[in-house]
Order: structure tokens, then C-alpha cells, then sequence
């Protein structure tokens, strides 16, 4: 799951200070799971919006929406009637939600109303916590099934660094060395043997680092 939280009020504000109609758009995946950008939320957003213009005494029209995704071409089009009726709009999807809908309405103005974290899952409720970095190369089978690329802070793959004590990392002792939580599963496991294996420099080219990245599935692709 993608992880967001939303941008500061004022920050939303700030963006929406020249527009006299606006549209908040949210979206039904993953943003609606950690209850950033679901249909709540836009109702959410879009009172804070009216109250904060009705206090700076500015007329300000904002209208609600909320898309199943906004990462597909087939639900963006829902608004292709609409769009460019406002001065701006407000994304509350991920990251990828904004960049679709600026690509689909060139001329539109699309804001982004949130700040995307990081892909992870729910620890308990209220919660998230990072499992991902989308590396492109998945080693966790190698670790007793636990990611030292996103998990540990200088995401080492030959064991942990000196910093760690008592079983936290050095950044933050609320956060677990992941190195300590690999070598207790394994030892459990009497699989420690696969910690013998030294890991080779990590290949960046198939992560970020590579440049922007596109799977295409031949069999689905037209």
C-alpha cells in the first residue's frame, strides 16, 4: 500500500489563494485505506477550505469528487467534462494521481493536497509503517523474509553497522535494527547459513536510480 498523509492546511491555502472554483478530488485506493484521501476526506478538505475562505473574507467555491483511481486512464476520463471548469484542482491521491491527471488535462491546473510517504502496511490502527522501497530486485527471501533495503536506515546487506544497541537503531531508538529481527528469525529457523552468503554491491539500475521506470506486460499491452 501506498502511504501518504496530507499537506498542512495552510500549505493547501496558500496553493488555492488566486482560485475562486476549485475542485477537491480524492481517490478510492490506497490513500483511502490510510484515510488520507478517500470520500470523508474530501468532505474533510474541501469544509476546511470553505471555512478558511469564508475567515478571509474571499468568495470560494469548492466542489467534491472522488475517483475508484486515479492511476488509470479509464476512471481520470470521468472528468473530462468537468476539469476545466475550475481554476484548480486538488489531488488527494498519491503521488502518481496528480502527474495522470496533468498528462490527461494539459490544460488544467492540478495541485497536489497530499505528501507521499512510502509504500508499506497498517502495524495496528492508525499506524503505517515502511516495508518498501520498490528497489525492483526483491531479496527478501535472502533475510528471513524482511527487507534490509527499506528496513534498515543505511539499508546494509552484509549485517548491521556498529551503531545499533540493544536491538534499536542508532537513528532512533524506537526503531528496530532490522539486522537484529533478521538474525533472530533465521537462528530460530536454523537457517543462519544464508547470512554466510556475502551479498554483492546492490544493482541501483533496476531501482530509482536507474532512471524512471515502465513494466509492460506484452500479453496485456495494446
Amino acid at each position: 500500500m501506498i502511504v501518504a498523509e496530507r499537506k498542512p492546511l495552510n500549505e493547501i491555502n496558500e496553493m488555492v489563494q488566486n482560485a475562486n472554483k476549485v475542485l477537491v478530488l480524492g481517490c478510492k485506493g490506497c490513500v483511502t485505506v490510510c484515510n488520507v484521501g478517500g470520500v470523508k476526506e474530501v468532505g474533510i478538505l474541501a469544509s476546511s477550505l470553505r471555512i478558511a475562505a469564508k475567515k478571509a473574507g474571499r468568495e470560494l467555491q469548492v466542489d467534491e469528487r472522488t475517483l475508484e483511481r486515479q492511476c488509470d486512464p479509464e476512471y481520470v476520463d470521468q472528468v473530462a467534462d468537468v476539469i476545466n471548469d475550475y481554476d484548480a484542482v486538488i489531488s488527494i491521491a498519491c503521488g502518481v494521481g496528480p502527474q495522470f491527471l496533468s498528462e490527461r488535462y494539459p490544460d488544467a491546473t492540478i495541485l497536489p493536497g497530499v505528501n507521499t510517504e512510502f509504500m508499506g502496511g497498517a502495524e495496528r490502527h492508525g499506524v503505517w509503517a515502511e516495508r518498501c522501497a520498490g528497489c525492483g530486485t526483491c531479496v527478501v527471501h535472502k533475510f528471513g523474509g524482511m527487507c534490509p533495503i527499506a528496513r534498515c536506515s543505511k539499508s546494509l546487506l552484509n549485517g548491521p553497522c556498529g551503531g545499533s544497541a540493544d536491538a534499536k537503531c542508532e537513528i532512533d531508538k524506537s526503531v528496530d535494527c532490522i539486522w537484529h529481527l533478521i538474525v533472530e528469525k533465521l537462528s530460530k529457523q536454523g537457517k543462519m547459513d544464508l547470512l554466510l552468503e556475502v551479498q554483492p554491491p546492490k544493482d541501483w539500475t533496476t531501482a530509482r536510480d536507474g532512471g524512471p521506470r515502465k513494466v509492460i506486460r506484452e500479453d496485456l499491452a495494446q
